[in-house]
């Protein structure tokens, strides 16, 4: 069984990830193939390239108020963002990253993953 999931995630919070000031991926909606254990980083738009990776340490699900008050340290983004981005949800989801790893050179969805085309939110590779 495959344990790899590729995230799209915009540029600025990609290399907040890699340079170890974001440690915690927020989603709305989890991921359900058990096992998962490494991340593969796409940054999407403007720049679209596969720039990295990290573990999964943890997966945090919870309220979102109790969510923010264990990952706002860590969270790299602002309440603000975090509050509209979790807007009418009973429900948050905190990936715990572990080990982010930056490539040397940004690798293409196609020809590294066979990936047509940039997933919404997330696909297995």
């Amino acid at each position: 069984m495959n344990n790899r999931l590729l995230l799209s995630i915009k540029p600025k919070f990609a290399h907040a990830i890699l340079d170890g000031q974001k440690r915690f991926e927020f989603r709305r909606a989890l991921f359900r193939r058990e096992g998962i254990v490494r991340v593969i980083i796409y940054a999407s738009s403007p720049e679209q390239k596969v720039v990295g990776e990290f573990l999964i340490e943890d997966v945090l699900s919870l309220a979102p108020d109790s969510l923010w008050r264990l990952t706002r340290a860590y969270a790299g983004i602002d309440k603000s963002y975090f509050d509209r981005y979790f807007a009418g949800r009973n429900q948050a989801h905190a990936i715990k990253i572990g080990k982010p790893t930056r490539y040397r050179e940004p690798l293409d969805l196609k020809k590294d993953f066979g990936v047509a085309r940039p997933p919404q939110s997330f696909c297995y590779v």
